[in-house]
């Protein structure tokens, strides 16, 4: 029953990537006709990709049992980094798809353009990571808490210590900056995520572990409004696209830009468009606010309903 059910909506979060989110990154479902597309299709692999293939993968070693799965999942995670000084690092065209495990990557298929933005590899190992540790969510509050606090901090601990040492867990170093301390605390934040290094992985999943370990603390409409956009995570994410899209277009023409600029791939639009930095932040607090209505809709249909298909949204 499980197995069945990850395949499938591994696979179906596959279809959603290639055919619905990659329309809404571009809103050029027949094709980009600039450079470097040349009128073919662009099919972003992005975090929906990373996801269901992970899904696909554990439909079939969840069979070996939770433990295992955990022990392939940390195996995974703490090695893969092994890899990055013989992985071919492409980024560009002309890599089997096999690189795309380990390595950003584009492909030509006839008219199509992949491109890989989440190497899998990596993901596959949190996934795996995450079905080992369920049981820990299944416990006791007070011993779920305790114990996922102590975790997180000692993953915390674990990546300012790793980092400090430089000497594995990102192809990437850190450095002193002569620009000041602000400039080398970055420089040492600036952890790879493409594929997600280990260091990145403890600094993510550490501080996100103690956060849960607090979270049932939380009271009121705070609380409320985080806890429903999490019932609905997927419809959120779909739409959110979508709805940033369209707003892109929109700023463009009210910055005399012509609206057919923008039904592309974002990394292409035109040259001079965009806001400062606190417009970015005034955009993101516009679609919260934008979605919050659609989502607390979708999460109270769930909530009334149990239509199998409700499981896919």
């Amino acid at each position: 029953m499980l197995g069945a059910f990850l395949l499938k909506r591994g696979l179906w979060l596959i279809f959603i990537e290639v055919f619905v989110l990659s329309t809404a990154w571009t809103f050029a479902p027949a094709g980009i006709e600039h450079e470097p597309l040349n009128g073919r299709i662009l099919i972003i692999m992005q975090v929906i990709w990373a996801i269901g293939a992970s899904m696909v993968v554990l439909a079939g070693l969840q069979f070996l049992g939770s433990r295992a799965c955990l022990l392939i999942g940390a195996a995974i995670v703490l090695g893969h980094n092994l890899l990055d000084p013989i992985w071919p690092t492409g980024g560009g065209l002309g890599w089997p798809f096999w690189v795309a495990l380990h390595s950003v990557m584009s492909e030509v298929v006839g008219p199509l353009r992949f491109w890989f933005v989440y190497p899998l590899l990596p993901w596959i190992g949190v996934m795996l990571l995450g079905y080992g540790t369920a049981g820990l969510f299944q416990s006791p509050p007070a011993q779920r808490d305790s114990r996922l606090l102590k975790a997180g901090l000692a993953l915390t601990v674990a990546f300012v210590a790793l980092r400090a040492l430089d000497v594995y867990g990102d192809p990437h170093g850190w450095h002193v900056q002569s620009r000041g301390m602000i400039a080398t605390v970055m420089s040492f934040l600036n952890t790879t995520k493409y594929p997600p290094s280990l260091q990145f992985l403890f600094m993510t999943l550490g501080p996100a572990a103690v956060l849960c370990a607090f979270a049932d603390r939380l009271h009121g409409s705070v609380k409320d409004a985080l806890v429903m956009f999490g019932r609905v995570p997927f419809a959120f994410y779909v739409a959110h696209v979508y709805l940033i899209h369209a707003l892109s277009i929109v700023l463009g023409v009210s910055q005399g830009f012509a609206a057919s600029q923008f039904f592309t791939f974002f990394a292409f639009f035109p040259k001079g468009y965009g806001v400062a930095l606190p417009g970015v932040y005034l955009g993101w607090f516009v679609v919260v606010a934008m979605l919050y209505p659609f989502c607390r809709w979708v999460a109270a249909v769930k909530a009334r309903r149990k239509d199998w298909w409700l499981s896919y949204l």
